[in-house]
């Protein structure tokens, strides 16, 4: 895991996060890009555009931000990008060759009942790349124990597990495997290959009407540090692909980091 970005907005959380994926990039010896998207406009009876303008205050912004964290000596690069948010990180991820985003649920101060803010759940629902979504507050700390959810072990893309297993080999973890039979299984979905199993500690199965009651189901018990999970139109986050925005209350799960993989079929 070489290049981790952030995208930084205007939340109360948002140098506790930045700090945490600072802690988090140096675990890797990784680069942490700072990022902030700004629109362009066209300033109201004029023909003048003051995005050079928004540019400039979105850098100073950004290093002010980093100037109140402890940046442990990684190496840590603002850079700002104009245009439509989704579009543009997606074009800037791909520039940058960034491993993985880390994203604060609410990248603006919204209401405290609200777990996934209407922006970081866009972010997390349309890019392609694997994000890693950190609860408000917490303090970065290896993760020893895994809990990695699926309806389906067919894995057709070996890239989708680089993550989780560049997590892994960083930090030795455990990971048991919870397989969630949902009403929509298929025959095969729960046979492991080689390429899941090298890495699996145990492997538990569930039957529930979605993966995510599969996990509520098994939770408490396993206590998981980081709880790993699938990029699908129509996984995990459930309410997620139906609306951006999930209430906590919806979540439960709102304590340890959710990694949400790239789509592997």
């Amino acid at each position: 895991m070489k290049n981790i970005l952030v995208p930084v907005g205007s939340s109360k959380n948002a140098e506790s996060h930045l700090q945490y994926a600072v802690d988090f990039a140096k675990a890797f010896g990784a680069r942490l890009y700072v990022v902030q998207v700004y629109n362009v406009y066209t300033k109201a009876g004029t023909m003048i555009k003051i995005d050079h303008i928004l540019e400039k205050e979105s850098l100073k912004f950004l290093n002010d931000h980093i100037s109140k964290i402890d940046t442990k000596g990684i190496e840590v690069i603002a850079k700002t990008f104009k245009g439509k948010l989704v579009d543009t990180l997606e074009v800037a991820c791909k520039h940058l060759n960034v491993d993985l985003l880390l994203v604060e649920p609410r990248t603006n101060s919204i209401q405290d009942e609200v777990f996934l803010g209407r922006t970081s759940g866009k972010i997390v629902k349309r890019l392609k790349f694997p994000a890693l979504i950190v609860p408000e507050g917490l303090t970065f700390k290896p993760y020893s124990k895994i809990l990695l959810a699926m309806k389906s072990a067919m894995i057709k893309k070996e890239e989708a597990l680089t993550p989780l297993k560049t997590i892994q080999n960083q930090f030795n973890s455990v990971i048991d495997l919870l397989l969630v039979k949902t009403p929509f299984h298929k025959e095969g979905d729960f046979e492991v290959k080689e390429n899941l199993s090298s890495i699996i500690n145990n492997t538990l199965t569930s039957e529930s009407p979605s993966t995510y009651h599969g996990v509520l189901e098994h939770y408490k018990t396993l206590q998981p540090d980081l709880l790993v999970v699938v990029r699908r139109k129509r996984g995990f986050f459930t309410k997620l692909w139906e609306k951006n925005t999930i209430l906590k209350k919806d979540l439960y799960i709102t304590e340890i980091p959710v990694l949400v993989m790239r789509e592997i079929k």
